[in-house]
């Protein structure tokens, strides 16, 4: 493991960031021991002792779930749609990206009606997305939301709606996608209104991070826990 390879480098700090929350105590206990504070960005870590780490810094992904939701109920409203029959391509299962995005739509679909129809993870990627997709499409006739936990599963799904004959988002569109993350490529078919919503994820850590060590190399306390500020696009307005 590269955290283990650090603390035998005896390096001053270690930055990293968590595929999924669990299982870190061990090493980070290691890293304790040794004097190594540890610096978690963007996903979480679920340990017994927060104190195993100095600091974290990333973004809420409920909130930006619930941000998505909004902008969806908004769309829904203004358009007078009946009925939202929606299907999840979660994130990675177990990561606190997938968690919170997750929860925000089960949420928002208890309190706005909406019929989830299924949930299935495309493991954060375009090929696993597309898969999912297709199946999800034979399954139930009438999705008319797909709610993608990022770009890249957002991308596979347009083209698996694609190929099997359905329209993608505009006031023509059978089937309109939400997105998270807002690359280049995102916000481009947001432009061209492929992707009804993309939602930011902030990757802009490093500023943060260099103004902790900063504090810390002067001796000063720093927030266990801070957010980076995020917005959604709305390929509407």
């Amino acid at each position: 493991m590269a955290i283990r390879r650090f603390i035998q480098q005896e390096v001053d700090y270690i930055v990293f960031s968590p595929v999924v929350e669990s299982g870190w105590d061990t090493v980070l206990e290691e890293a304790k021991r040794a004097g190594i504070p540890v610096i978690v960005i963007d996903r979480k870590v679920s340990v017994r002792d927060t104190g195993l780490y100095t600091a974290w810094i990333g973004s809420n992904f409920y909130l930006e779930g619930q941000k998505a939701c909004k902008v969806l109920n908004h769309y829904v409203e203004e358009n007078q749609i009946p009925e939202v029959n929606i299907v999840n391509i979660q994130g990675t299962l177990g990561a606190t990206s997938q968690i919170g995005r997750t929860n925000a739509l089960e949420d928002a679909a208890d309190k706005y009606g909406w019929n989830l129809l299924a949930q299935e993870s495309g493991e954060y990627t375009e090929a696993k997305a597309y898969e999912v997709m297709t199946k999800m499409l034979k399954e139930y006739e009438d999705i008319n939301f797909v709610y993608c936990e990022n770009d890249n599963e957002a991308f596979g799904a347009i083209d698996a709606i694609k190929a099997a004959g359905y329209e993608v988002g505009g006031e023509e569109g059978q089937i309109l996608v939400m997105s998270f993350d807002t690359t280049n490529a995102g916000l481009t078919q947001t432009l061209s209104g492929e992707i009804t919503c993309d939602t930011e994820c902030n990757p802009l850590h490093g500023p943060r991070v260099e103004e902790i060590i900063q504090k810390l190399e002067a001796g000063e306390e720093v927030e266990k826990q801070a957010y980076v500020d995020e917005v959604a696009f709305a390929a509407d307005d």
